[in-house]
């Protein structure tokens, strides 16, 4: 039986290229990267280069990058960071109903803490609204946090539409570009973001590393506290051989990415289009502003545990949304905020993602596997 993995928005596998370039750290390269002695210099040059790499992606300044265990910390960074350094000009903070549970649950801590924390709702296509967005800012607004792509649907949001509403204002603004970074381009001045979060598994690197950019000036207090790595912002010895390998995975990112997304939105057809040709009944969850990287799918009449149990059984991996609740019970927020709770689709939707695990034969097989697994399940054959 092949394996077919559909899950690339969970966790990607780690490229060879990456895995090379971390080796020889780990070997030859143990010194502390803050020791000023040869052996911490030898470990400082490969951060060093690594920040060039990452902020030349990401059109910043190399001095603007921080380097976090994962998205998760340097999305809590950023908020709670954010949020607690900016307090004397307000309390009020803006997000959606939609984000990662890594600023969820940073807001709602937040909130316990007496700060005034707005969540703007989605239509059904997964989107926000400007207008929303526009009644719901404020003079004392200090920090607005919306993710860039949604990690379940794939939806796009209006970043830099945003970004120029806050150009005067004196709100922080920061999104969560786990999901984007990597399949689409990505320019923080051009966005007129003050802080934007990735990680390094979402694009093929290794796990237990990722970035937050923040740009040169802003306020933000640390959420650790120890030594004074990263420029005082986040305190503890860095992840040298980590960070070696996310460099490498930001240079094949920024060689192959156009190649990449063209790859992907054939991948998305070959999908779809099987699963009519099998005459599968069967909604895409907002399928309007998205990436091609990632489809939420919903088939009427089946059961999301019951498919995802059967589709694993039949050597497919996919996902009910975030893997961050995974094997859990309760439906998506995401697809309860784009259709209301108890709606049909919070409880029968799939996340298929693509990467480079895919090819258009195991798409296609894939496809039809799905196909007749939901046919089974749903009793329409």
């Amino acid at each position: 039986m092949n394996s077919i993995y559909f899950d690339h928005a969970a966790t990607t596998p780690m490229r060879k290229e990456v895995i090379e370039a971390m080796v020889p750290v780990m070997e030859e390269t143990f010194g502390n990267p803050s020791s000023v002695h040869s052996y911490g210099r030898k470990a400082r040059k490969i951060l060093d280069d690594a920040r060039r790499t990452v902020s030349s992606f990401l059109n910043a300044n190399e001095k603007d990058i921080i380097f976090t265990s994962g998205g998760t910390e340097a999305d809590n960074l950023a908020l709670i960071g954010g949020a607690k350094a900016n307090q004397h000009n307000g309390k009020h903070i803006i997000t959606t109903s939609i984000e990662h549970h890594a600023i969820l649950h940073a807001a709602e801590h937040l909130e316990s803490e007496g700060f005034d924390v707005t969540y703007l709702p989605v239509n059904e296509s997964g989107r926000i609204s400007m207008d929303d967005f526009k009644r719901e800012l404020r003079e004392d607004t200090i920090l607005v946090s919306v993710m860039y792509v949604n990690n379940e649907t794939g939806v796009i949001q209006p970043i830099a539409e945003m970004g120029a509403l806050l150009e005067d204002h004196q709100a922080l603004f920061h999104t969560d570009a786990v999901q984007a970074f990597g399949t689409m381009p990505i320019d923080v001045s051009a966005l007129n973001v003050d802080m934007l979060t990735f990680s390094g598994h979402k694009i093929n690197g290794p796990k237990g590393v990722g970035c937050l950019y923040a740009k040169e000036g802003i306020l933000l207090e640390a959420r650790q506290h120890g030594g004074e790595q990263e420029r005082k912002r986040r305190p503890g010895t860095e992840n040298t051989a980590a960070v070696a390998g996310l460099a490498k995975a930001v240079e094949l990112v920024e060689e192959e990415q156009r190649a990449r997304l063209t790859q992907y939105k054939l991948y998305k057809k070959i999908f779809m289009d099987t699963l009519k040709e099998q005459d599968v009944s069967f909604e895409v969850n907002g399928d309007r502003i998205n990436l091609p990287t990632i489809v939420n799918v919903s088939f009427p009449g089946a059961n999301v545990e019951t498919l995802l149990t059967n589709f694993d059984l039949s050597g497919i991996a996919a996902s009910s949304g975030s893997a961050c609740t995974a094997g859990s019970i309760e439906p998506s927020h995401v697809l309860s905020a784009m259709f209301g709770e108890g709606n049909e689709r919070t409880r029968n939707s799939i996340r298929f993602s693509f990467g480079l695990q895919n090819t258009e034969d195991n798409v296609r097989e894939g496809a039809e596997k799905v196909a007749s697994i939901v046919k089974r399940v749903t009793k329409t054959t």
